[in-house]
Parts: C-alpha cells; sequence; structure tokens
C-alpha cells in the first residue's frame, strides 16, 4: 500500500511553535499510561504467584526428632512454647480439656461450615489463619471473632519457615498480623509454623524457628492429637484420630481450607458431642493455658492491612478479570472459526459454481487511478501491468503528489498510449485520488496503489460484479508479491488468513469493512453519494468503504480480480505501515458509529460485527499469550502448553483452509508456529499502541515506505 509524506492541513489551529511541545506532552502521557499499565500487571503477578503458592497440608513434610539443640524440656513437654524471660518454657493442656484448632483457612467453602457445626454445639476453637486467605476473606475472619472463637497466625502464604531467611520470616509474619489487624481490630501473640506437628517431632532448625519467633513475643502452639483430616481417611478414622487417650487433654489439629473438608465437617459433628458424653470440656487455646487476651491493633497497623488487603484483592480481580476475558478471547476465537469455516467454505463454493453470475459481462470503460508519491522504484511495473489489462477501453491515470524523484519521467518513459501523468501540489493520498477521479470521465473507476502489480484480467474480473445495480463497490484480492523472507512469508499469511479469508466472511454478512488501496473498483455515484475520499482518518479506504455502505450500496469481494503488492521488507517499515492501519481503522469506526442507530443492515449488523473481529478479538488475543506465559511458569505446565497448543491447531486448520481457497501452495506455512510467536506478538503491540495513540488523540501523519520493486512472487508477462 503507497503511504505519503505530505503537508499538515492548511486549517490546522496549532502554530509551529505549538505542536512539539503538544507531541511531546502526548509521548509523555503515553509513556507514562504504557508504565502504568506494565506495573499494574507486574504487580498482579508478584503478588499473585506469592499469595497463591501451593502448599501441602501440614504434617505432610517429613521431620526427624532428638536433635541434639533442642532441650529435652521442650521436646518432652507441652504443645505451647513460650520464650517469657529469655527461656524456653511449654505448658500442657489441663486434663479432659480439648481445645479445637483449625489450620490453612480461612476458606470460604468449610470455614463457615466448620462455624455452624460449632455454633450448634455451643464450642469455640483457635483458628490458625493463613495471612493471604484473611485478606481474601476478611468477612469470615470478623465472623469468627463474632462467634466466641479466636484467631491466631500461620504466616502469610503458608511456607515451611525452618529453611526461609530471617528477613522472610518477620515478612511473613508481620503481613499476617496486618490482614488480621485489618480484619478484627486486633492483633494475636500465638503462631503456628506450618508443617508443623509434635513438640517431640521438632528438629534442630525448627527449633532455631521456634526460639526465633519467641523472641519477638510470640507463642508457638503446636499439637497433641492429629486428626490427619488431611489425608481423608474417612470419617470414623478422623473420629479415632482425634480422639485422646487416657482423658488427658490436647490441643486437636484440624483443617478447614486445603481441599475438600466435607469429612472434617462430618467428624466434628459427631466427635463433639461424644466427648461431651465423656467428660471433656472445649475451650481456646489461650483460655485453656491461661494466657493473656490478644490486644487490640492500633490504628497504624489497621491502615496498613487495609492497604494490604486491598492490594491482594485487587490483584485478584484484576486476575479474575483477565480469567474472564481470556474466555471471552478463547470464545471469539472459536466462534469465528467455526464461522470462518462454514461461510468461507460455502462463499467459495458459491462464487465458483457454473451456475453463478454477476448478470451480463460489464464491457464499460474503467478509469485507473495510480496515486503516487515518489515511487520511481515500483511505478514502471505498476502501471505497465495495468495499460495491458484484458479490459477493453482502460484509460491509466497517475496522479503525481509533488514526488521528489523520477516518478513522472519514469512513468513517461514507458510511452504507453492508454496512460498519463499529472502533477499536483503535495496534499496527501486522498487529495490525491480525488484529484484522479475529478479528471476522469468514466462511470467505472478503478483505484490501484503504485507498488501494485496486477494479472492482466484482474481489472475485467474486478469490474464484473457491477452487472448488479446494487453494487457500488468491489474489493480486489491483495497478495504479497516479496514472500522471499520470513517476514514476508508471515505477511503472506496474513494477507490470506486474515484479509482475504475475513472479508469471505464479511462479504457474506455484506459488511466487508475495507476496499484495498491496493486494488478496489468504485462506481462513480456511489463516490459522489459518499462525499468521495476523506481527509479525516488515516485509513481513507477503510473511511470510504464505510460511508459507500450507509449511503446504501453494497460493496463486494470478488476473488478472481488479483492484485500483488510489496509490503513492508523490515520491521521497522511493518510497524509503521500497521501502527497506521490500525489507528486509521480506528478512526473510520468512531467517525461512523452513529450508522448503528440508522436503518440497514451495515450499521446495525454489520458494524458491531466489525468492532468484534476487528478491534475485540485482537486487543483480547494477546490474553491468551500471556496467561500461557503465566501457567507455563506458575500453573499446571502441562495442562497450559496444552491449551495453548490446542489455539495453535486451530490457527493451523483456519490457514490450511484460507490457503485452499485461495488456491495458494501450502509451503509457507511452516512459519506459522513462529509467526504465532513473533509476529503476532508484533502485531499485539501495534494494536495497543494505535489504541493509546486514538485515546490519547495523536496525529499521525502520512509515511514514505522504502521499496525495493521485488514482485518476484508476482506471475510474469
Amino acid at each position: 500500500m503507497t503511504v505519503y509524506g505530505g503537508a499538515p492541513p492548511p486549517d490546522d489551529p496549532l502554530s509551529t511553535a505549538q505542536i512539539p511541545a503538544l507531541r511531546r506532552r502526548r509521548r509523555a502521557w503515553r509513556a507514562f499510561l504504557a508504565l502504568a499499565v506494565v506495573l499494574l500487571l507486574a504487580t498482579v503477578v508478584v503478588v499473585e504467584v506469592y499469595t497463591d503458592a501451593g502448599f501441602s497440608p501440614d504434617g505432610t513434610t517429613p521431620r526427624s526428632s532428638r536433635d541434639s539443640s533442642v532441650p529435652s524440656a521442650v521436646l518432652d513437654g507441652g504443645p505451647a512454647i513460650s520464650f517469657a524471660g529469655g527461656k524456653p518454657s511449654s505448658v500442657q493442656m489441663p486434663a479432659k480439656t480439648i481445645a479445637l484448632t483449625f489450620d490453612d483457612g480461612p476458606d470460604p467453602a468449610w470455614t463457615p461450615k466448620i462455624l455452624d457445626v460449632l455454633a450448634r454445639h455451643h464450642v469455640p476453637a483457635t483458628f490458625f489463619v493463613v495471612g493471604s486467605q484473611v485478606a481474601r476473606h476478611p468477612d469470615l475472619a470478623r465472623r469468627t471473632m463474632a462467634e466466641g472463637h479466636e484467631i491466631g497466625a500461620h504466616t502469610f502464604t503458608h511456607p515451611d519457615l525452618a529453611v526461609l531467611p530471617q528477613w522472610r520470616r518477620d515478612l511473613e509474619n508481620s503481613q499476617t498480623q496486618l490482614a488480621i489487624a485489618y480484619a478484627t481490630g486486633r492483633s494475636t501473640s500465638m503462631l503456628r509454623p506450618p508443617y508443623s506437628s509434635f513438640p517431640d517431632a521438632l528438629t534442630d532448625a525448627d527449633y532455631a524457628t521456634v526460639r526465633s519467633v519467641g523472641a519477638q513475643g510470640y507463642i508457638t502452639v503446636l499439637d497433641d492429637v492429629d486428626s490427619e483430616d488431611w489425608r481423608r481417611p474417612g470419617i470414623d478414622a478422623i473420629i479415632r484420630n482425634a480422639t485422646p487417650e487416657s482423658s488427658r487433654g490436647a490441643i486437636v489439629l484440624f483443617h478447614d481450607a486445603g481441599g475438600d473438608r466435607s469429612q472434617t465437617v462430618v467428624a466434628l459433628d459427631r466427635l463433639i458431642p461424644q466427648l461431651q458424653q465423656d467428660g471433656y470440656r472445649f475451650t481456646t487455646v489461650t483460655q485453656a493455658l491461661g494466657l493473656p487476651p490478644d490486644p487490640t491493633a492500633g490504628s497504624t497497623d489497621v491502615w496498613r492491612g487495609r492497604a494490604l488487603v486491598w492490594t491482594v484483592q485487587g490483584a485478584d480481580a484484576v486476575l479474575k478479570a483477565l480469567w474472564v476475558l481470556l474466555i471471552v478471547a478463547g470464545g471469539l476465537i472459536l466462534m469465528r472459526t467455526l464461522v470462518l469455516f462454514a461461510f468461507a467454505w460455502v462463499h467459495a463454493r458459491r462464487r465458483r459454481a457454473p451456475s453463478w453470475s454477476w448478470g451480463m459481462p460489464v464491457t464499460a470503460p474503467v478509469t485507473i487511478v495510480v496515486p503516487a508519491f515518489n515511487e520511481e522504484t515500483t511505478i514502471a511495473p505498476a502501471v505497465s501491468s495495468l495499460a495491458r489489462s484484458a479490459h477493453p477501453g482502460v484509460k491509466v491515470l497517475v496522479v503525481d503528489d509533488a514526488s521528489t524523484d523520477s516518478t513522472t519521467s519514469v512513468v513517461e518513459s514507458l510511452k504507453l498510449g492508454n496512460v498519463r501523468v499529472v502533477r499536483i501540489p503535495s496534499g496527501g493520498k486522498a487529495t490525491a485520488l480525488n484529484t484522479g477521479v475529478a479528471l476522469s470521465h468514466d462511470d467505472l473507476v478503478v483505484m490501484v496503489d503504485a507498488d501494485t502489480v496486477v494479472t492482466p484480467d484482474a481489472i475485467h474480473q474486478l469490474v464484473q460484479p457491477f452487472a448488479d445495480r446494487r453494487v457500488g463497490a468491489v474489493a480486489g484480492n491483495v497478495k504479497v508479491s516479496n514472500r522471499r523472507s520470513v517476514l514476508g512469508k508471515w505477511q503472506h499469511i496474513e494477507y490470506v488468513i486474515g484479509f482475504n479469508l475475513d472479508r469471505r466472511l464479511y462479504d457474506t454478512f455484506g459488511c466487508i469493512p475495507t476496499i484495498p488501496g491496493a486494488l478496489g473498483a468504485f462506481r462513480r455515484q456511489a463516490l459522489t453519494d459518499a462525499g468521495g475520499l476523506s481527509t479525516d482518518t488515516l485509513a481513507e479506504d477503510t473511511d470510504l468503504t464505510m460511508a459507500i455502505q450507509r449511503a446504501g450500496w453494497k460493496v463486494v469481494y470478488q476473488e478472481s480480480a488479483i492484485a500483488y503488492t510489496e509490503a513492508p521488507a523490515t520491521m521497522r517499515q511493518l510497524w509503521r505501515q500497521r501502527y497506521r492501519w490500525s489507528y486509521g481503522t480506528m478512526q473510520a469506526m468512531w467517525k461512523h458509529r452513529r450508522a448503528v442507530l440508522e436503518p440497514g443492515h451495515f450499521g446495525r449488523g454489520g458494524l458491531p460485527l466489525i468492532a468484534v473481529f476487528t478491534v475485540l478479538l485482537p486487543l483480547l488475543a494477546p490474553l491468551i499469550d500471556l496467561m500461557a506465559v503465566y501457567g507455563i511458569f506458575f500453573l499446571d505446565r502441562q495442562v497450559t502448553l496444552l491449551g495453548w497448543l490446542a489455539v495453535l491447531v486451530i490457527q493451523i486448520l483456519t490457514a490450511v483452509l484460507a490457503f485452499r481457497l485461495d488456491r495458494e501452495k501450502l509451503g509457507p506455512l511452516w512459519t506459522l508456529p513462529l509467526q504465532q510467536v513473533v509476529y503476532r506478538q508484533l502485531m499485539y503491540l501495534v494494536l495497543l499502541a494505535s489504541a493509546v495513540a486514538a485515546v490519547t488523540g495523536r496525529r499521525l501523519a502520512w509515511q514514505k515506505m522504502s521499496r525495493t520493486g521485488d514482485f518476484s512472487s508476482a506471475p510474469s508477462g
């Protein structure tokens, strides 16, 4: 597609001195917005990875015992260990006294059920909570305290404290305190280290942790009896495991999170009345051991806790939204694929059927308008292919938009009788095309870019749909001419799949969004009704196509009218071209947004479809790759890879269908997997940058691309 570098519109209200400052402010705003998005996503990833670290239930980490540094008084003592006064001491539970304890919560599924059982039997308990879970479910922590139970700390993310550095231990415990302070307004002096069990199972590393947190004022609360409900051994086994021996008192370990706790709920409902009948009394850990009640949290800790909780909940909300959008994107991709397979196949079969006809053959004379700006490299083969078209009465009009190279002299040197050149002051592509239309006298006008060559019968095939008097414009079948490089192959794949296959779908629904500037035909009256080409947008072809359809004309696709255009040869050129295309398309859709309120098929049916498949789906598609990367590193790697490969298979099947329908060789498709990893990411960035530019109101100028004149994939002659 030919691009231009013309002067700014003469009615631009900004002075020359104001423009650089405005551009700097807009660049700064875009940079700030991009940085904010990156920081937000980075924060979400860090918070989610930190707070969702997977862990095994307590008791599943093997421990040795009787290590040398653990005093015998601790190993043989009670489950509550204190370092008051700098020396270790432990406390046993009184006889016939039970303190039910629950680890790993709160959990929205199981904690309420366990609280209901405790309330039904009027039994208090102690809940050792995971701070990240409190941050996610502060209401459950409040309910726990309100119903007469107490809360102890179980770290923030449930790591093995014995293997952590001191700073990380402090972080785990302090963040848990902040979450508890926000949720309940209180702090706690009780700590149960994850993966701990009985006092006699303490190792040297465990004891070092107990001693460290004891120096900070924590009382380490282990357990006497483990119900082993984390194993899900059955209700009877849980009851048997949780029943103390010989009428002694016990701190009993249960879990209210970390998996299916249905057996725990039922077992509790049977265990409590059974022990009550045996003369046991139920109390909390602090009441049983005569410990002072937990103090009220300071206002500073409450506010810090609020910030922590909001951060966790905000990250959860963003990640949840991303998953929802991912599902939407996946659904749209699947729907688009199914629709493409069905309608594109039917479209091709109908158009290729022997009985298909647009009507009587169209042989009316045609004027081909070729806008040009510094096109000395490609103008000769382009004009030559047009002048030798098989259609009768073809006239080629080259409109030179103030080129500074030898474009005009190259055309004149061809000495073709049906070709003429006019030079105009610099005004941009839309102005050049409007000038060409004004200088032509035929009812049928074809517009072709100066970097495009056509097959001999392309123009004749292109105008045949005008046999239908309702047709106002026709889109040609544009292919990439320079396919020898990997970048050329990627663009070839994109043209065949993303442009031509989609165009069949849009043609079926009567809402083609763009007649390509490389090859398109127009009825003069349709151009008049649409008001000609506008300079309101950078995608003048898309703008014009939508205006023609809003004027009541049909726009159709003619697959047999084939042209070959030179695609960008470098990543920089590709970025600049697609940036302008994406930005211009958004401009055009915004300009014609009121079409949805107008009668007619295009506005009410076509424009929303274009918005979904052309803007919404491409904007959501990056989530597939982003969440795939997230899943590979932090979720189930095998499931994530299978999901990503499933999307790739869908892309491959779509590509094969598109290439078969377009009668192209499948050879270039070997680059498709790499295209999905590299090229697709570039297109994501282009679209996002275009969206930011559109939102911030940036104005883009036409930009000239360097041409090589490579038409190696175009048929000779």
